[in-house]
């Protein structure tokens, strides 16, 4: 059941009203550094295009929609990770966790976690040399038609081959650290009202490679999801990409945002994600 097919439903959720940071038309091929930059070279040679937008509260509806269908979905786990910033634990503890519950919510055959980032929001975080990560205010996927498939091949190159003549997906799972969360909740792009022309290939330039993520343009046709007050037992699953086109949802827009109804005393978000690869067999 898609989004759209269940409009008598959906159109009663209620919503916040906030900006979503688009990119801005542009001639040239988006490109971020994760890194300083050379002399004379910008960070970021994009510029954000903002929109203002409803983004409907989905935790109504979480039953109903699905990783294949709409290209999220928020599942209960209660971790048993203590320290969420110690990331020795986080890899012991949690990512056994992760590989559990990416398995069992997708039937995969295999998962293989490859990263996760945690972060703290802070007051003027771009003034702080040792700031940690902070939300992403900016439409984006983190993988690409072409990217996914090549992490396969960068993280496991000797079984690259076999696992990618079957499905293979990117996929996040992303909670928060502290709850219930108000500051800063992620919004998530139901993925089958996208068209292929708003995705913008895009460069992300690390030390020793170049990876690839897609920007987004504006499109009014975006319908833009959030589950409000996430707990800590609970996570939100993300499909990045896909391989399969069987599926209507395959790659997935999502953004940090500014809830305007939030209390001006709102604790800092604290949150984590986890990126999977994940395989199935032919």
């Amino acid at each position: 059941m898609t989004l759209q097919e269940q409009l008598d439903v959906f159109s009663n959720l209620s919503s916040v009203v906030a900006d979503m940071n688009y990119i801005a038309p542009m001639v040239e091929r988006p490109r971020n550094y994760t890194f300083d930059p050379p002399p004379g070279i910008p960070r970021s040679n994009t510029e954000n295009e903002p929109h203002t937008v409803a983004i409907h509260d989905a935790r109504p509806v979480a039953d109903k929609v699905s990783l294949d269908a709409n290209g999220f979905a928020l599942v209960p786990h209660r971790s048993a990770v203590k320290d969420f910033f110690d990331d020795e634990e986080v890899r012991r503890v949690y990512y056994p966790e992760v590989e559990r519950l990416v398995r069992e919510a997708t039937g995969a055959d295999r998962v293989h976690i490859f990263d996760h980032t945690t972060r703290r929001r802070v007051a003027d975080a771009e003034t702080l040399a040792d700031a940690p990560r902070q939300p992403v205010r900016r439409v984006h996927i983190d993988h690409t038609a072409r990217s996914g498939p090549q992490r396969v091949r960068d993280l496991l190159p000797d079984e690259a081959e076999e696992l990618l003549k079957g499905r293979v997906q990117v996929i996040n799972l992303w909670r928060p650290i502290k709850g219930p969360l108000l500051d800063s909740p992620l919004a998530v792009c139901d993925a089958t009202t996208i068209a292929l022309d708003d995705l913008v290939p895009s460069d992300l330039v690390y030390p020793h490679r170049v990876g690839e993520t897609y920007s987004v343009k504006f499109n009014p046709a975006h319908r833009w999801y959030y589950v409000s007050k996430m707990r800590t037992d609970e996570a939100l699953l993300l499909k990045c990409c896909d391989t399969s086109d069987a599926v209507p949802a395959r790659f997935t827009p999502h953004s940090a945002f500014i809830d305007p109804t939030a209390p001006v005393d709102a604790p800092p978000r604290e949150s984590i994600e986890v990126r999977t690869l994940v395989f199935h067999r032919p």
